[in-house]
């Protein structure tokens, strides 16, 4: 591995890792959080294709690009709910968790990923260690609270729901013939188009007010530019004269360190001492299977 190849890998570490944290940081409803977001990658996306020259695919490239793209936008408004409940310290590593077993789950199944009892048991194992880590990050000394503990389960199940989404975003993608670059465009377009149906679902089944009229909807196209920067970064690091797919995907991961970090340190999603040492040891959990996960 390179120098620039390293710089590169870290991108989405960085473009992720900040992201949810920005976005919880500026405030808002899911609506203005996702239209605001959405039109930020959507924004990046057309210079990219601008400035390289990038064609826009066609068929049913479009349209599972298409579908990707609106696949996240739901999954990320899911996401944006969650942090309501438990902020975005605890809702980051869960779904992380979520996106692990379920993008482990199609490897097996649709890709013939894991082969050989063997590699099927260390990859039983990781997932176990991914569920436990992801336990350990919401560990709470404080028993009391029947509230936090409702919302802990609400936010589960929501993020639970959220991963089918990601999968979404991940594995259409594969049933086409286009590089990921190629799709990047087409994806922001879904990404906007599901936000957009997310924002006018609110706004008639919820009452709320219109975030396509609030300003604030739009101060979020910054974090939708990390966000960005993040998917983009991931796609050039994973090509195979850079990171490689397996080694790029972990460096990716590790995203939900920082991202879980900088909730508690600058959101002030506070932990005590103990319950910051567990949180920490269920990171590297969740690391080091993900790590096993794609070395199989």
């Amino acid at each position: 591995m390179n120098f620039t190849a390293l710089l590169i890998g870290l991108g989405p570490v960085i473009g992720w890792g900040f992201y949810p944290t920005i976005s919880a940081k500026l405030g808002g409803r899911p609506a203005n959080q996702i239209l605001g977001s959405t039109l930020g990658t959507l924004i990046f996306a057309l210079i990219f294709n601008l400035v390289t020259g990038t064609s826009l695919p066609t068929g049913m490239d479009l349209f599972l690009s298409i579908i990707s793209g609106m696949s996240w936008a739901i999954a990320q408004s899911i996401t944006f709910q969650s942090f309501t409940l438990i902020g975005s310290s605890r809702a980051m590593p869960i779904t992380t968790a979520f996106q692990l077993i379920a993008n482990a789950l199609w490897g097996v199944i649709a890709l013939g990923n894991w082969p050989g009892v063997a590699a099927k048991l260390l990859g039983t194992l990781a997932l176990v260690l991914i569920i436990i880590g992801a336990s350990m990050t919401v560990w709470s000394e404080d028993k009391r609270s029947q509230q936090n503990a409702n919302n802990l389960k609400k936010a589960v199940m929501l993020l639970a729901v959220g991963a089918i989404g990601y999968w979404g975003y991940s594995a259409a993608p594969q049933a086409s013939s286009i590089s990921g670059m190629q799709a990047f465009l087409p994806q922001a377009i879904g990404m906007v188009i599901g936000a957009l149906g997310y924002v006018l679902l609110v706004n008639f089944k919820d009452n709320e007010p219109l975030a396509l009229t609030e300003v604030l909807s739009y101060k979020h196209i910054l974090p939708g530019f990390f966000f960005a920067f993040a998917a983009l970064t991931y796609l050039i690091s994973a090509q195979p004269n850079m990171n490689g797919l397996a080694t790029g995907f972990i460096l990716s991961q590790t995203s939900v360190v920082l991202a879980t970090l900088t909730g508690i340190w600058f959101l002030g999603e506070e932990k005590t001492k103990k319950e910051m040492l567990v949180t920490i040891a269920g990171l590297v959990l969740i690391i080091a299977a993900a790590g096993i996960t794609v070395v199989l």
